[in-house]
């Protein structure tokens, strides 16, 4: 059905409940994720699979979600957000539990591929679009308090599946996660509530006709001349080849750093899923924070600030990855990957919140959708490069190359971003009303 303005009927402090439910929601959508990157180890010794085999499963899972997520985009925009994002939920719950009863590497492509990334793809864009039709002048605080479940969500992940691994098995873990994911979205369907009506109106400043600010109450955009809205703004091309540098990054890093630590330094499987879970994502975490509170103070003077920070936190980041490559020191590596984290939680403080500065609300879920598909498509390519890598090299050496490869990355993202602040934002920006 239609997407109703439900925001009548909810009560005073109801976006901070919403909130909270989709952290909680987030956490689980994380954790399933991370889960696989730290039993890696324990799933190719039973199932007799070779790094190339395990980093093409990853692969085939996030190029199915990029294939989905921008039809999951443009439903999100489309119908009522709750039933999207709370079917989500139950579905790939259920995927994470037959996760532990595959057998071999087909079954492990057809239900992390299919089943968990194919409905994991509906709860990004119509979650994130919730989350900024309910919190207008706390939107990057409240979408930082979103993205902090992701890091939560793999530090709890690093250590919890690593304990349950070693104690009762690789399938347990699965079994676990699923389980408790699957309670949580039966809450959704008695407390989550659609988006209430946004409108946008037109800044102030000179340039706001161009800007191309949506009057209020407007209905979607078709399919194809959203798409066409959308590529035709500079700001969300260079901020969108942003977002795919970092998502290059994160796929690669939640696939193989456990097992980095795992082969470079002789750590346990618990001891390096909980090293390279926490360092990083604590950093990310306490990060996050501070840069979306300080974004939201800052941006009322300086509209550009978002970008801004976010092409500094990536261009300082670029050489925390490399020597996380080179270094032959766990202290240092830890340390990379703690500075790392940081630098990633000031840019993710803004992902969909700078974005957003430049896209009408009605457009925002498929906006999302396509930002997603876009990155995964391209990020899809990272856990199978570093697998063949160490087919070749050796896990280890594999490993410590694919890492400084992957820095480069960071750095072209950068200079987009960079690019965005410089020429295109201002003359893209839209104003909405309080």
């Amino acid at each position: 059905m239609p997407n109703p303005p439900s925001g009548k009927t909810a009560h005073r402090f109801y976006k901070w409940e919403l909130l909270v439910l989709l952290f909680a929601a987030y956490f689980f959508h994380q954790a399933d994720r991370a889960i696989f990157g730290v039993v890696t180890t324990d799933i190719q010794n039973d199932l007799n699979l070779s790094s190339t085999q395990i980093g093409a499963a990853q692969t085939a899972m996030f190029l199915t979600l990029a294939i989905m997520v921008p039809i999951a985009g443009f439903v999100g925009d489309r119908f009522n957000k709750k039933w999207i994002i709370t079917g989500s939920i139950l579905f790939w719950s259920v995927a994470t539990m037959l996760t532990g009863w595959v057998g071999g590497l087909l079954g492990i492509i057809v239900i992390r591929s299919i089943a968990t990334a194919g409905s994991e793809s509906f709860y990004a864009p119509p979650a994130v679009s919730l989350i900024a039709a309910w919190h207008k002048n706390t939107r990057s605080l409240a979408l930082s308090v979103h993205q902090a479940a992701l890091y939560i969500g793999m530090i709890t992940s690093g250590a919890v599946a690593g304990w349950i691994a070693m104690n009762y098995g690789w399938r347990v873990t699965f079994y676990t996660f699923g389980g408790v994911g699957f309670l949580v979205g039966l809450l959704f369907i008695f407390r989550l509530k659609g988006a209430p009506g946004e409108t946008a109106a037109p800044a102030p400043e000179k340039n706001a006709a161009a800007a191309g600010a949506a009057a209020p109450n407007e209905k979607p955009l078709s399919v194809w001349r959203t798409i066409r809205t959308l590529v035709s703004k500079p700001s969300v091309l260079l901020l969108t080849t942003g977002f795919v540098a970092i998502v290059f990054v994160n796929n690669a890093y939640l696939s193989w750093a456990p097992k980095f630590l795992q082969e470079k330094f002789s750590l346990s499987p618990a001891a390096a899923g909980t090293n390279a879970m926490f360092w990083h994502h604590i950093a990310a975490l306490v990060f996050i924070m501070i840069g979306g509170s300080l974004s939201d103070l800052m941006v009322r003077r300086a509209p550009r600030f978002r970008v801004g920070l976010q092409c500094t936190a990536m261009l300082l980041g670029a050489p925390l990855i490399f020597l996380m490559g080179k270094s032959g020191s766990l202290a240092v590596v830890c340390a990379a990957m703690f500075l790392f984290g940081a630098m990633r939680g000031l840019y993710e403080a803004n992902t969909q919140a700078s974005i957003f500065d430049v896209v009408e609300p009605r457009m925002r879920s498929s906006l999302v959708g396509l930002m997603i598909m876009t990155a995964f498509l391209i990020g899809s390519l990272s856990p199978l490069l570093l697998g063949k890598l160490q087919d070749v090299y050796g896990a280890a050496e594999g490993l410590s190359r694919g890492f400084v490869i992957l820095s480069a990355s960071w750095v072209l993202g950068g200079i987009a971003v960079l690019s965005c602040a410089l020429f295109t934002f201002k003359r893209d920006r839209i104003v909405e009303n309080s």
